[in-house]
């Protein structure tokens, strides 16, 4: 059985995983989450010395933030519903775009206890992690049988690794 402390420390290794890829790189990254309510910048800005790689984060949990801060669609908003891989694209591709750094990352998602449906269920999220470069790669995840902390720990961690993926396949910048 894993303890909290446990589940805290897995976080933190993968945060300082993201730290020290970008770091070695000398990338920045800005995140955009609507379910995980801030986590993964928390995780990120928890670190010690993280302002060097850290340079933002947004918290759109409602369309109207989604759409003024990120610049989201309000028609694929209104088509494809806020927990969509459309949104989730959108989100990171504003996030980079108003934020200007090396990498950023999406989180989307339904952490419950309610607000599912039969083709929208507790516990899905999707995530896009994208570079200034163009690069972008999406997941869809279905954290069944999680509770609410449960679906937003493993989000965190999700997110994380997509970020040490992008950062891993960066060339160091100038």
């Amino acid at each position: 059985m894993t303890s909290e402390g446990d589940r805290a420390d897995e976080i933190d290794l993968q945060a300082m995983r993201v730290l020290d890829l970008c770091r070695a790189r000398r990338l920045t990254v800005a995140t955009a989450e609507s379910c995980t309510g801030g986590l993964v910048a928390g995780a990120l800005t928890g670190i010690a010395g993280s302002s060097d790689v850290v340079d933002r984060g947004f918290v759109t949990y409602s369309n109207l933030a989604k759409m003024e801060m990120l610049g989201v669609s309000g028609a694929t908003l209104d088509t494809h519903g806020a927990v969509s891989e459309e949104t989730a694209r959108e989100m990171v591709a504003g996030l980079l775009r108003v934020s200007h750094t090396s990498l950023g990352v999406s989180i989307t998602g339904i952490a419950g206890p309610g607000g599912g449906s039969a083709t929208k269920p507790v516990g899905l999220v999707h995530f896009a992690a994208g570079t200034a470069g163009g690069r972008m790669i999406v997941r869809r995840e279905v954290f069944a049988g999680q509770d609410r902390a449960g679906v937003r720990r493993l989000s965190v961690l999700t997110a994380l690794a997509m970020l040490c993926e992008l950062a891993a396949q960066e060339p160091v910048t100038p």
